[in-house]
């Protein structure tokens, strides 16, 4: 250090001085300016960009919870539609059921009613061939009993027996 002071020239120091100083003044008009400006404008470009990223998440929380809401809303609706479905396939089920029961029971009453005026048909058709029959056998029993006197004398005394034991 004392070599530095015993060679040191105040000369030497006025013009490094002085050029120190021109430097900083240059640096601070052409380049410290810029420079800071470009820090200035990077750091505000970051809180920005901060901002820009904290609104982005919260509007993706918004839609986050919207989309769990829609979500929501559309399964309540899907329960909603499916139960109705439901519904109307039980009362489709039950009124089908009713309609074939009632088909059915007009069917089995015509049915009825069919067999029974067959019957009654029948019935008469047989009344009549017995009725027929029964004339036919009678006079042709009454042909050959009262063919005689003999018998017809008889038949007359047997129906009148017949009649006194009724």
């Amino acid at each position: 250090m004392e070599k530095l002071l015993d060679q040191f020239s105040y000369g030497l120091f006025f013009w490094q001085l002085l050029i120190l100083v021109v430097l900083v003044l240059v640096l601070k008009k052409y380049a410290w300016k810029p420079i800071l400006n470009a820090v200035n404008d990077r750091e505000e470009g970051i809180k920005n960009a901060l901002a820009s990223a904290e609104e982005a998440r919260k509007e993706m929380q918004n839609l986050q919870a919207d989309n769990e809401k829609l979500l929501q809303e559309a399964r309540a609706e899907r329960e909603a539609m499916i139960k109705e479905a439901r519904e109307v396939k039980e009362k489709m089920i039950a009124d089908a059921k009713g309609e074939a029961q009632t088909q059915a029971d007009k069917i089995i009453k015509q049915a009825q009613q069919t067999i029974e005026s067959e019957k009654q048909a029948a019935v008469a058709e047989l009344k009549n061939q017995v009725a027929s029959l029964s004339v036919e056998i009678a006079e042709k029993v009454v042909k050959s009993e009262l063919s005689s006197n003999d018998k017809q004398l008889k038949l007359v005394d047997d129906m009148l027996e017949e009649v006194t034991l009724n």
